[in-house]
């Protein structure tokens, strides 16, 4: 047998009674010693591990369901199915298991599965109770024939019979010309039976008589019969629905056939299941399992046909791509990928990677970039659907054609500012698309889903590229939002406003969903976002939307300080410092007043941080500039137990002033600042040379204002505070005083 016959997918049923994928194998029917008996051994195509090994119970119930599909249980609640590529495959192992039981390899089900609570019952049955008399298929039978129907479901062991039954004499399409009878002759009472009768053979959870059903012949009949609900005082249109108002649209015209059929058979019972079937109660939950693995297992058959179909693929992109394609056509053809990228959802994950990986090689990538930037709403909706799966499925895929795009590409058409642009433009209201968008970009920026590797970092190239192409493009609308001519002067502890923030609701979210990203930056990118926040002084930017009359903006600009503080780094420390940028967090801290609310407990938890961390350059900053203002506040200890944190310090720092040798401390050591000889100053620059730090440049921003005040020269406070005294060496000694006294 040649490998592509014996080629399976395994699949178990999870407790949501949804097929779950093992994995992809070749199987085999051998004698395990270990079993004691002829088993069934699926391995691995991949790497030959063992997926699946399973000794053919003589006891056990195997179903074959189309012609492909082998299912079966081996315990409570744990059932398993083999998917075979071809039907020659599937039949023989079929042999196999019929041998290994006794059976004729021409039945469908080699047991009948038996209730426990029914087994001895079962077996006092004398032997010509094994098959169900169906009554006569007549008008004036139905009704018995409903009675009989219904009263089986509620035994598995006579729903098995019934089912045997059904299939054995051809009743079903019986019943379905007795439908058409019936419907021409306005028999509502002869309906309402049919109802009842198609209703409760679906519930016979039966693969053999869901293949008669469903077929062409049969299938919009039994649609019929479905919609003579007797509850209901008027017959739904389910039929006109289906055959009217439905429509199937051939993006590109399918020329097989059977893959015509197989979708057009998918639809409709799907269509059974999620709209014409009611909701089964507690006890029906499990009759129609064996429904949902038909609908599963088509769109798995669907999915594999058209990846198959190289030809037919390639035309969708080459329209979908191509400048002479009309916006109602390249809206069709999106909604089929997105439908086609959810169908492969039900693929096992080696065949879903092959997949994508289809896609990515047609240019799925490049087709997205220009469908996300239409005004059509509803291909954009779509578009960004499609992206969502792409992400999920491989975010360095996505990086890796970002990157490469911009060594061809101007900034504003890359697709990862396309993404951004559009978070930006969203028009809902509650910017549902943007939060989805947001979520997705959070997933590219991810150091913890990049890629590490001798030959290159994944992380350190694209953040570079991030920041010096896309960063600017995310920050656009935070920066016009508190330019400098919306700022005007204010004083520590005023309760005026010093600025004008923006009062829109909708911009006021978007500021805050870009808040959350840059929050996320500075977790996790480290010396790229802090060398971003010091050239664009950032974080004073942010710290002007503190007096948005949206609390949660406030927070979000909170927030994003805590963050920054939280790291304890020294270099966000002075820049801060420097800065003076506790002004706006003390004054709305002071505009808040009296009122015991969210912002208040956030500012007192970060005044609280610094405390209990003892954030020397920060506590010191706080007690000089702003006690005077936060002395009156007594509900808490934070702001006095800085103060003691203070003057500790500062007595420390006096015992070790009164420790250095009275020598040093003297006046005639002393000289101006500005009197260093040429090798001083050859000493600093040498210091300076070896506590550089190196952070990657990034481009300027057309539309952002520079940092004013260079944070490189400010670093040079921390020249000299860490050395090696070394009192031989006269200019290094000379340095030390310098340091000490001036």
């Amino acid at each position: 047998m040649s490998d592509t016959r014996r080629r399976v997918k395994v699949y178990t049923l999870n407790e949501d009674r949804q097929w779950d994928d093992r994995g992809t194998g070749h199987v085999s029917s051998t004698y395990v010693e270990r079993l004691k008996g002829m088993s069934l051994l699926v391995r691995a195509e991949s790497d030959g591990s063992l997926l699946l090994e399973s000794k053919i119970n003589p006891n056990t119930a195997y179903q074959k369901q189309q012609d492909t599909l082998i299912v079966w249980s081996e315990a409570e609640n744990y059932d398993l199915a083999l998917s075979f590529q071809e039907k020659a495959g599937c039949d023989e192992i079929w042999e196999k298991i019929c041998q290994v039981q006794g059976k004729d390899p021409s039945v469908e089900v080699t047991q009948d599965p038996i209730d426990e609570s029914e087994e001895e019952r079962f077996e006092e049955m004398p032997e010509t109770s094994n098959l169900i008399d169906l009554p006569t298929c007549e008008l004036d039978k139905l009704e018995e024939i409903a009675d009989l129907v219904t009263s089986v479901l509620s035994s598995p062991i006579r729903r098995e019979k019934l089912a045997l039954a059904l299939e054995n004499e051809g009743y079903i399409k019986k019943l379905l010309q007795l439908f058409q009878t019936c419907e021409n002759l306005d028999n509502a009472e002869g309906l309402h039976h049919l109802y009842e009768i198609i209703r409760g053979i679906l519930f016979l959870n039966k693969a053999t008589l869901f293949e008669v059903m469903f077929s062409d012949e049969c299938i919009m009949d039994v649609v019929g019969c479905l919609e003579y609900d007797p509850a209901l005082a008027q017959p739904k249109r389910h039929r006109e629905f289906l055959t009217k108002t439905a429509k199937f649209k051939e993006v590109i015209p399918i020329t097989d056939s059977e893959l015509r059929q197989k979708i057009h058979q998918t639809y409709r019972v799907q269509y059974i299941q999620d709209v014409i079937l009611p909701t089964p109660s507690v006890f029906e939950e499990n009759f129609l399992s064996t429904l949902t693995s038909f609908i599963f297992f088509n769109k798995v058959e669907i999915v594999s046909m058209l990846q198959e179909d190289e030809k037919f693929l390639s035309e969708v992109f080459a329209q979908l791509t191509d400048e002479a394609t009309d916006d109602d056509k390249r809206r069709e053809l999106v909604n089929f990928f997105k439908e086609f990228c959810a169908f492969s959802q039900t693929l096992q994950p080696q065949n879903r990677d092959a997949f994508f990986k289809t896609l990515a090689n047609l240019g799925i990538l490049p087709a997205l970039e220009i469908v996300m930037g239409m005004d059509d709403l509803q291909v954009r909706s779509a578009a960004t659907d499609i992206f969502s799966y792409l992400v999920e499925f491989s975010p360095s895929m996505v990086r890796e054609f970002v990157m490469q795009e911009a060594q061809q590409s101007d900034d504003d058409i890359l697709l990862i500012n396309v993404v951004i642009e559009q978070m930006i433009c969203d028009t809902d209201p509650e910017l549902g698309g943007a939060v989805q968008l947001m979520g997705l970009l959070r997933t590219l920026i991810d150091p913890e889903n990049m890629l590490a590797t001798a030959n290159k970092t994944e992380k350190s190239e694209f953040l570079n590229f991030f920041y010096n192409h896309c960063m600017h493009v995310l920050t656009a609308p935070l920066l016009a939002n508190t330019s400098e001519d919306k700022l005007e002067k204010g004083t520590v502890g005023s309760t005026k406003s010093t600025t004008i923030c923006p009062d829109n609701y909708q911009t006021a979210q978007l500021l805050a969903l870009i808040l959350e990203l840059l929050t996320f930056c500075v977790e996790h990118h480290t010396y790229h976002i802090k060398n971003y926040i010091m050239n664009k002084d950032l974080l004073r930017r942010v710290l002007i939307l503190m007096n948005s009359k949206h609390t949660f903006l406030a927070l979000c600009a909170l927030r994003f300080m805590r963050r920054i503080i939280g790291l304890k780094d020294e270099f966000y420390n002075r820049y801060i410092i420097k800065g003076n940028l506790f002004e706006p967090v003390i004054n709305a801290l002071l505009d808040n007043g009296t009122r015991y609310n969210l912002l208040n407990s956030a500012i007192i938890e970060l005044f609280e941080f610094i405390r209990v961390e003892d954030i020397k350059s920060l506590t010191s900053h706080i007690v000089e500039n702003f006690y005077k203002a936060l002395e009156s506040i007594e509900y808490v200890q934070t702001f006095k137990g800085l103060k003691t944190k203070y003057e500790q310090e500062k007595d420390r720092q006096s015992q070790k002033l009164t420790s250095v040798p009275s020598i040093l401390r003297s006046n005639r050591f002393r000289r101006d600042a500005r009197a260093l000889d040429d090798d001083e100053e050859l000493w600093f620059n040498e210091e300076e040379e070896e506590e550089e730090v190196v952070v990657p440049p990034i481009e300027k921003s057309k539309t952002d204002d520079d940092f004013p005040d260079s944070y490189e020269k400010f670093i040079e406070t921390k020249k000299g505070t860490w050395f090696s005294f070394n009192a031989k060496n006269n200019s290094c000694c000379n340095s030390l005083m310098k340091h000490l006294f001036f």
